[in-house]
């Protein structure tokens, strides 16, 4: 047996090709052999053609095995992600808020252009947008450049189809919000390359390249309808006040969730580049704000978790109150002795000032830290925008801040702290993901059960016989507080009285335990202008009608339904003692 036959071993297939290739490689000492030149080329170009042709069935078989049955692709995110392309956006309920969706760019290659005056023509008449002086110099160019992007399969068939040389398309991803101006600021946008450039696209940018990876959605917390509700009224109220800026807020107080947020004016994320920096600015994140009276729940409830007053405590606010330089008045002045539950109800400056005395700066500047009021609201939300707090805590700071005076916030941050007031005690960060139903969301404890609780029944009270009773909605309970804050204007170098941040903030059902579903509406007309009844557009004249008509709307949509009405605290007979008086 030759060194070849016994290389192939002893089976009959390998037996059979290595008696082939013997008789092959004595073929040719035969042709030579024999002077017959013509065999051995013959030879020779057969041994060729069967080598290219073992080869091309080689190719052939993995070519098919590849399509047919290799994972390539479906096992590698990079496979699938390729081109910066990312996740869709959700609502909590699965609703499409953002999508990558595929279009094309147009390139103009001058050098094979037949007609450039009908290529100019065609084209001027298919993309009536398109600037003339960018078209123009995309056909004096001297090679193939970029002209337009963003076109839709139908619009790239319209103008392939009218047949111009040099004309030509690349495929593209481009994000899509279906919903337009719906929830702009919670949702964001992208650039032209996928990078998130605000709201949850940029919060969660990492995360939607990742999910696109494998073919999953982003939920986002805020349920749409929800979020039509609260733009709809809200855009209503901006209509009949004009004011310079609005902003609305639907958050969960046990989790922490975002059900809706409106910033006013809006944009299209569709066009972000075309939209003014005004329309764009995510007033609920990145502005901040002197409030005003929403402010005196905070007071009332440290008042209430320190001891130092009882919902029966009285306040003597027959007299202006005079504090250093300072002569602190009420707006709605009552020249009485106000319970705690009246000083809440009639919104007293007076009442509230000497309340935060009484508690003093120590513990009113470590309550305000505690409820998260001296830095950003904590969120996803990048555009969170840092406070502005009083440089030193002292008495006449505390008695500014007790009101709201003298501390700016984003409105995010005061919703915030608003929620560990509603929900037990407990501060929680907000979030705009979607948790898990039943998920339990963890926070520092910043009050008491029992303060919570009191602080429920002071909100309630300001709606059934004080400053928010047109947020009221016979059977849901609900409870809240007005804010009308000056702004100052530095022109005057003062605070101006016809310069306003008018809001109210709503708590729902406020009946129950504190573990009770719970919901917070918020509210804020930034500069609001008297209506065609010329009253002064305080918060309870622009922001807690619309509250109401909000909580009324989503109620359903939240499991809410009509029950008997909680009865709030009842103002007792003036105590004995006075807080903030000296005996």
């Amino acid at each position: 047996m030759s060194l070849g036959q016994q290389a192939f071993g002893g089976s009959p297939v390998s037996r059979a090709l290595a008696r082939w290739l013997w008789g092959l490689e004595h073929a040719f000492e035969r042709a030579r052999a024999s002077g017959k030149a013509e065999d051995d080329a013959r030879i020779r170009i057969f041994v060729v053609l069967v080598f290219f042709a073992l080869c091309f069935v080689a190719l052939a078989i993995g070519a098919t095995r590849a399509a047919l049955f290799s994972e390539a692709g479906r096992s590698d995110p990079l496979a699938v992600a390729a081109g910066g392309a990312r996740a869709d956006l959700v609502d909590r309920n699965g609703r499409l808020l953002a999508v990558d969706l595929l279009h094309y760019g147009l390139y103009v290659d001058p050098r094979e252009i037949w007609e450039l005056a009908e290529t100019r023509r065609a084209l001027s008449a298919a993309l009536p947008d398109l600037p003339p002086e960018r078209l123009e110099r995309a056909l004096r160019a001297n090679r193939r450049t970029f002209l337009t992007g963003g076109l839709t399969p139908d619009a790239r068939g319209r103008i392939n189809d009218l047949g111009l040389p040099g004309v030509s398309f690349e495929p593209e991803e481009k994000r899509v919000y279906p919903l337009g101006e719906t929830a702009a600021h919670l949702i964001g946008f992208t650039d032209s390359g996928g990078e998130g450039l605000a709201g949850a696209e940029l919060a969660f940018n990492e995360d939607a390249r990742t999910a696109a990876a494998s073919g999953a959605a982003v939920p986002l917390s805020i349920d749409l309808r929800i979020q039509a509700a609260l733009e709809d009224e809200l855009g209503k109220t901006a209509a009949q006040f004009q004011p310079k800026g609005a902003v609305g807020i639907v958050t969960d107080v046990h989790t922490g969730e975002i059900l809706g947020l409106a910033s006013w004016p809006s944009f299209d994320p569709n066009r972000a580049g075309e939209a003014s920096p005004d329309a764009r600015l995510d007033r609920a994140a990145s502005s901040v704000f002197e409030m005003g009276s929403v402010f005196k729940a905070f007071t009332m409830a440290i008042g209430l978790d320190t001891g130092v007053a009882t919902p029966q405590s009285t306040f003597d606010a027959t007299q202006p109150l005079h504090l250093g330089y300072r002569t602190i008045t009420d707006y709605h002045a009552t020249h009485k002795i106000l319970t705690m539950v009246e000083v809440f109800q009639h919104s007293s400056n007076i009442g509230t000032a000497k309340l935060a005395v009484a508690v003093g700066p120590e513990r009113m500047s470590r309550y305000f830290d505690a409820l998260g009021l001296t830095r950003p609201a904590k969120v996803e939300l990048l555009e969170s925008a840092r406070p502005l707090t009083p440089k030193v805590w002292n008495e006449d700071a505390i008695a500014s801040t007790s009101f709201g005076h003298g501390i700016d916030v984003s409105p995010l941050a005061l919703v915030r702290a608003y929620g560990a007031l509603l929900n037990g005690g407990y501060l929680l960060p907000l979030t705009i993901r979607k948790l898990e139903p039943g998920a339990r969301v963890a926070g520092p404890r910043v009050v008491s059960d029992k303060t919570s609780l009191e602080v429920l029944q002071l909100m309630r009270a300001n709606v059934t016989g004080g400053s928010g009773k047109s947020a009221e909605v016979p059977g849901l309970n609900v409870g809240g507080k007005t804010g009308t804050g000056d702004k100052y204007d530095p022109a005057l170098r003062r605070y101006s009285h016809t310069k306003q941040v008018s809001s109210f903030a709503a708590a729902f059902p406020t009946d129950g335990p504190t573990s009770a579903p719970r919901y917070l509406v918020f509210i804020l007309l930034d500069e609001p202008h008297p209506d065609r009844t010329g009253a002064d557009p305080t918060g309870g004249i622009v922001a807690a009608p619309a509250v109401g008509r909000v909580i009324e709307r989503i109620a359903p949509f939240l499991g809410v339904g009509r029950r008997p009405e909680l009865i709030p605290f009842e103002p007792g007979p003036p105590a004995a003692e006075e807080v903030g008086e000296e005996q």
